[in-house]
């Protein structure tokens, strides 16, 4: 319409998707792996560790960890690295000799919570595609637990895979062109991964797990330039007086101590009654034989002295009450 106001183009409605944050749907933790799998194709084979540093940034959380479960010969395991170290897993799965890398996620639980989403999956696959020590494909199924938050980055605070079966399948080609070797056969028939892992990301994990208790050290010899003995000596000397030092706050009888000064403000009352009476009878007492004044002498010296006793300990009970309170 010609006779209509012309459109300010720097105006914005409050209505619209400016002043509005999209609501998160159903679907979109599933979309978010479903960006993760297209990312990790999308890998160059010459990408250094500052992609992987890029590519963790922006699935995962400051704060995430990620967390591995699986039973090896020698008993179950448990490896669990934060986010300074996920980066270098992923990149020792492809330098373990993995060329392709996704994952799938079927008959998904989703659970809403007021910061964060979980994502509860019983039929996970990490699936690996492997061109050395020969092309094989490896299924690794298990149960994934993702935890994602609820904001518009949507990135993964936990990851939590548990590894219960897996499986390593060589083409038909391979077996083919090898078929008249058995050599070559019995080559073939080993297993190139444990629980679907590589042996490289298996160390990286054991040396990650060797490695955390020592961070303290290491960043103290980094920050200070000591030597590992007095790096060493420094952290039991910290870790030592952290054990030893009380915790700071208020003390255990704080409440009676606060009912000890209100009962001896109560309590005063009392001797200064028992004062006029002997001020009154004070012609009388002087007549008194000396067994009565000796039987009054025990009163007279326990009263006096208790007095300023309890002044005092109203005094500094209201005190260290005044100073507590202004702390």
């Amino acid at each position: 319409m010609s006779g209509a106001p012309p459109r300010d183009p720097f105006y914005a409605s409050p209505f619209g998707p400016f002043y509005r944050r999209h609501a998160p749907c159903a679907t979109q933790p599933d979309y978010r792996v479903h960006e993760l799998n297209k990312r990790l194709q999308s890998r160059t084979e010459d990408c250094d560790i500052l992609w992987w540093d890029a590519f963790c940034t922006e699935f995962f959380e400051e704060d995430a960890t990620l967390t591995l479960s699986f039973c090896l010969e020698e008993g179950p395991k448990t490896y669990t690295i934060g986010r300074a170290l996920i980066p270098r897993f992923f990149s020792t799965l492809f330098e373990g000799g993995v060329y392709e890398l996704f994952f799938e996620l079927k008959h998904t639980k989703e659970s809403f919570n007021s910061s964060t989403i979980t994502v509860d999956c019983h039929q996970c696959t990490m699936i690996t595609q492997h061109g050395k020590p020969t092309f094989a494909k490896v299924c690794t199924e298990g149960r994934l637990i993702l935890v994602f938050t609820f904001d518009d980055l949507m990135r993964i605070k936990t990851w939590h895979f548990t590894i219960s079966h897996y499986s390593e399948l060589i083409p038909r080609s391979v077996l083919a062109v090898h078929a008249q070797d058995p050599g070559a056969l019995e080559q073939l028939s080993k297993n190139i991964s444990r629980v679907g892992l590589t042996k490289l990301t298996l160390n990286y994990l054991r040396l990650c797990m060797i490695l955390e208790p020592m961070q303290e050290l290491m960043s103290r010899h980094k920050t200070y330039g000591l030597s590992p003995r007095d790096c060493l000596k420094t952290c039991l000397f910290h870790q030592w007086q952290r054990m030893t030092t009380p915790p700071v706050g208020p003390s255990p009888n704080f409440k009676t101590e606060i009912f000890q000064s209100n009962s001896k403000k109560s309590e005063p009352a009392k001797p200064t009654a028992k004062r006029r009476r002997r001020r009154n009878s004070a012609g009388s007492a002087s007549n008194t034989s000396a067994g009565n004044s000796k039987k009054r002498s025990p009163a007279n010296s326990f009263n006096l002295p208790t007095q300023p006793k309890r002044v005092a300990g109203e005094t500094r009970g209201g005190g260290w009450l005044e100073a507590e309170l202004r702390m």
